[in-house]
This record gives structure tokens, sequence and C-alpha cells, in this order.
């Protein structure tokens, strides 16, 4: 599977992260709003349309952020039984985490509070949570830091070497971005990507940036001008 990546700084005031969303072009989406007004007011998030849910929403009241990524699983339901994940991150950000049995496809819920972060793992069997400890990570598709991942073995040392410390980080990690975008969209290392080769139809839509803290909590947008690929 080759789907969203999310790299994160968790430091004692809060966290910082790089978010690149990956998704089918033709799957109708609406940029960073308040998308939600009645059943979650303020929060802000990267709208899909069909589902109606969130890849990533932040309430910036209580300065809490989700992030969806998917993963396999071995979930063994018909499909017409299958709920959408597409509500996780919203109810995560309301503070209402998932809890197993549950009847979606497998997915790594990225939970970020200015007081800790954590990932929760979904497989289709098992529920299975992961702190996200001080320093620099990267998550995709199978678990935290997983060398499995050809991405996170390829650029996690280069993040982490460019660890947010001032109010430059974001120009920091974006330059680390477009250098990982010189590799080819369908480069198993690629972080912006082309997954038709892989058999998946999805490429990289765009990248957020967002911090949080005790004292505020945002998020910043950049949508890419062709999907899976650098402008």
């Amino acid at each position: 599977m080759h789907v969203c990546t999310v790299v994160i700084d968790v430091a004692d005031a809060g966290a910082r992260l790089l978010a690149v969303r990956d998704e089918d072009p033709q799957r109708a989406w609406d940029d960073l709003g308040e998308w939600w007004p009645d059943a979650y007011p303020g929060v802000i998030g990267i709208h899909d349309r069909r589902a109606g849910g969130a890849w990533l929403a932040l309430d910036p009241q209580t300065h809490r952020l989700a992030v969806l990524l998917n993963r396999a699983d071995v979930l063994d339901l018909p499909e017409a039984d299958v709920l959408s994940r597409g509500s996780l991150a919203l109810e995560s950000v309301a503070g209402r985490s998932p809890e197993a049995p549950l009847r979606m496809h497998g997915f790594n819920l990225l939970e970020v509070t200015p007081t800790g972060s954590r990932v929760l793992h979904w497989d289709g069997d098992t529920l299975r949570e992961t702190p996200v400890r001080h320093g620099v990570h990267m998550i995709a598709h199978d678990d935290l830091d997983d060398p499995r991942t050809a991405r996170i073995e390829t650029w996690l040392p280069h993040f982490a070497e460019a660890r947010p410390d001032d109010e430059g980080w974001t120009g920091r990690w974006v330059e680390l971005l477009a250098r990982s975008a010189e590799l080819d969209p369908d480069d198993d290392r690629a972080i912006i990507r082309d997954n038709n080769a892989h058999g998946y139809p999805t490429e990289s839509l765009l990248y957020c940036t967002a911090e949080v803290s005790a004292d505020a909590a945002s998020v910043r947008s950049h949508v890419l001008a062709e999907p899976g690929h650098w402008d």
C-alpha cells in the first residue's frame, strides 16, 4: 500500500508536523475550511466530499489535531457493512478516540495534543497504540518509524537532522520535501508520489504544515498544481 506520509517533531511544548496527502485525484475534496459547522463547530480540515469526513482535522479551541492514514487490514466483512474512516479525525479532535471492534478498513490515526501525541493502529482485528516520543518521527502505511517503508528509511535521518528549533522550521522541512521530490514520483523512496505504477490510483495532492502547543494551534495547506508532482 502506498498512501500519505507524516513527519512530526514532538517536544515538551507540543508538536510540529508536515503531512502529505495521497488520494485519487478524481475523488472530490475541499481544501482547509470549516466544513462541519453543525456537527463540529470551529473545526477546520481537509474535507472529503464523497464520505463527508476529513483526512486532517484541527480544533483551534482545544488545540487537538488528527491525521488519518490508511493501512492494510484483515477485516472480514462484506463491503456493504464497512463504515467510512472519514469520521475518525473529526471525532478525535472532539475528544472521542476510536475503540475496538471497528467496522472499518485499516488505518493509522495520528492524534496530537499539547501534552502528547500517539498513533492508533487498526488492522481490522486489533487496535494498538504507539506513543510518539520526543524527537522527529515519520509514519505512512505501516508502523511509526517503520524501516520497511522506503521513504521513512531514506528521509527520516534528514528530517531529524533538520529538526525544527525556531520559526524557520517550515522552510527547512519544505526544502527537504522539495529535495525528496527530485526522485521519480513512483520511486518507493519518494514522498511526493504517483502510486499508479504500484496498482493504486492515488497521487500526492497537497501538503500541510501544523503546530500544536498549549498556547495555540494552527495549520496551513499548499495544494500541488499537478497531482503527484512538485510545483
